[in-house]
């Protein structure tokens, strides 16, 4: 049940009078930035507070061991096909891409034959008739069905969400996708993959950039659309910024203040402050109280309701009642980040090297993946508080694809992420053997001798990403609504942006389907905001 009711329009500056600012933003991850940047630059007055030292959010890259590390995954593919780089300049602060050879390779624990995809669909499918000949037929029948079904989903990710809106879209592509998108939202990912797919080296990597990494299972309906991951990566090129990922955020802030909007970290928000029924602005952790006639929240929607909130607007009562009766998720994401001492090589990279001579295996993210039964193992593991003992891999040397990322020395810089990793681990995560026996399992993928190549390492445990980065019980907000629930604005909150109390508004990852560096939630609460307070669209 969506929450009831939404905002009535008000000018700006019709709260309490005299504010500290027009719109409070609280969050510096990527989709705050986007959402301060948009309106700073339509002359709104923005104040964002970030409750750590610096912005970015999980799409920051920090400082340790002498090198750099991005905090989660450093491939963006969606954001850059939204507008928003164009929109806010983003080059003129100096954001930069650099484009990895492919767009992912996929390798297995069970040692099969690793494959690539790449923008270029035609060299995918020539890849596959040397290591998967008997799916080539299937993965061009695959394309056929898949690639108008992920131009439409592109498409409407790029549109400020409406019924109308999206009708317009589909309008636009003569309704081509449309039946096979309602039908794909309503499915699970596995059941549309084995439509195609008889061999699940695969489906599985589908599955695993798809479900896994949204911390779903593949068999649940409504994962469905996860299905045209595939096909998205003939649309739109995957790129890195130069320097790592925080320098988008670091482009974004600098768009932010030059626009005039101000951002002020190591500003923790305890509640916000409600009078007469809408928010008038929020409480730090200190006590000091800051006001404003509108507040976005690009957190955790989950935080907002059950933590920030206390004594509920009338209006917004059964809403937050539903958030609060709602299932905790735990983290299910850990990541080592470990300096090399020179480059490891691909096990079994001589099939991939024959089939894209000129290709360089470690300059992309490789997926590894697990066979369904060990996937499905792994799910139990996570609930009973174990890692599977076939855990699924990302990893990648940033510093090969940027060399601005290298420590210098022919080292590089190796970043390895496993799911699921519970944030209630049996034991406990201090003094876990669990984190030496992920590094053994990459190394299991590589010839001999790779270990050899680690000179330090640390790694992201749930429990540290909720102590540095105030994710609650190490969980990524994330928001599992299919494309159909998004049509529909179901629930409001989380797909328009505007709650039933007055002045509040959410943005983040818990306020758009999927997960990763999208952004259209930070440009789509913008715009519902400026809407709300101008009586006009943003963009």
């Amino acid at each position: 049940m969506s929450c009831p009711g939404s905002p009535d329009r008000y000018p700006t500056g019709s709260g309490s009078g005299v504010t500290d600012a027009e719109v409070i933003v609280v969050g510096g991850g990527h989709n705050g930035l986007i959402c301060g940047a948009y309106l700073s630059r339509a002359g709104v007055d923005t104040l964002l507070l970030e409750s750590r030292s610096d912005v970015g959010g999980c799409t920051s890259t920090v400082s340790d061991l002498g090198a750099r590390f991005n905090i989660c995954h450093c491939d963006h593919t969606l954001i850059r096909a939204m507008p928003i780089a164009d929109e806010l300049d983003l080059a003129d602060h100096g954001l930069r891409y650099v484009e990895p050879g492919a767009g992912a390779i996929f390798a297995f624990h069970d040692g099969a034959e690793p494959w690539a995809v790449f923008h270029d669909a035609d060299q995918t499918v020539d890849g596959l008739a040397g290591s998967y000949p008997h799916q080539v037929d299937a993965y061009r029948r695959y394309l056929r069905d898949a690639m108008p079904v992920a131009e439409l989903a592109v498409d409407m990710a790029r549109t400020i969400p409406s019924a109308q809106r999206f009708a317009g879209v589909a309008l636009r592509h003569r309704a081509r996708g449309v039946a096979r998108l309602l039908d794909w939202s309503r499915s699970s990912v596995s059941e549309v993959l084995a439509r195609y797919f008889d061999d699940w080296h695969l489906s599985m990597p589908g599955i695993t950039v798809g479900p896994s990494i949204w911390g779903l299972p593949p068999d649940m309906p409504g994962t469905g659309l996860a299905a045209i991951n595939y096909a998205s990566r003939h649309l739109v090129r995957s790129g890195r910024p130069v320097g790592g990922s925080g320098a988008l955020t670091d482009s974004l802030r600098s768009a932010m203040e030059s626009a005039g909007g101000r951002v002020r970290c190591a500003s923790r928000v305890q509640n916000l402050i409600v009078d007469d029924g809408r928010v008038t602005g929020v409480r730090l952790a200190d006590g000091t109280q800051l006001t404003a006639d509108v507040v976005v929240a690009a957190c955790d929607p989950a935080r907002v309701f059950v933590d920030w909130l206390g004594d509920p607007p009338a209006a917004a009562r059964s809403c937050v009642e539903r958030w609060r009766g709602a299932a905790v998720p735990e983290g299910y994401e850990s990541k080592i980040d470990a300096i090399l001492t020179g480059r490891p090589t691909l096990a079994g990279g001589s099939g991939l090297a024959d089939r894209h001579p000129g290709l360089d295996q470690l300059g992309q993210s490789m997926y590894v993946s697990p066979s369904p039964g060990q996937v499905a193992d792994a799910h139990v593991a996570r609930v009973e508080g174990r890692v599977a003992e076939f855990p699924t891999l990302l990893s990648d040397l940033p510093s090969v694809s940027d060399p601005t990322m290298a420590p210098g020395g022919g080292r590089h810089v190796l970043s390895l992420e496993v799911l699921f990793t519970p944030y209630s681990l049996v034991g406990g995560w201090e003094g876990s053997a669990e984190p030496e026996r992920w590094l053994e399992l990459w190394a299991e993928m590589m010839e001999p001798g790779a270990l050899d190549l680690v000179e330090s390492w640390r790694v992201m445990t749930p429990n540290r990403y909720e102590n540095e980065f105030a994710m609650h019980r190490g969980h990524t907000p994330s928001c599992a609504v299919t494309p159909l629930a998004a049509f529909l604005g179901r629930p409001r909150e989380t797909t328009r942006y505007r709650t039933p109390v007055k002045g509040l508004y959410l943005s983040g990852a818990g306020t758009f389907p999927g997960a990763g560096v999208v952004g259209a939630s930070g440009r789509n609460a913008a715009d519902a905001v400026h809407r709300d307070i101008t009586g006009n669209p943003l963009v």
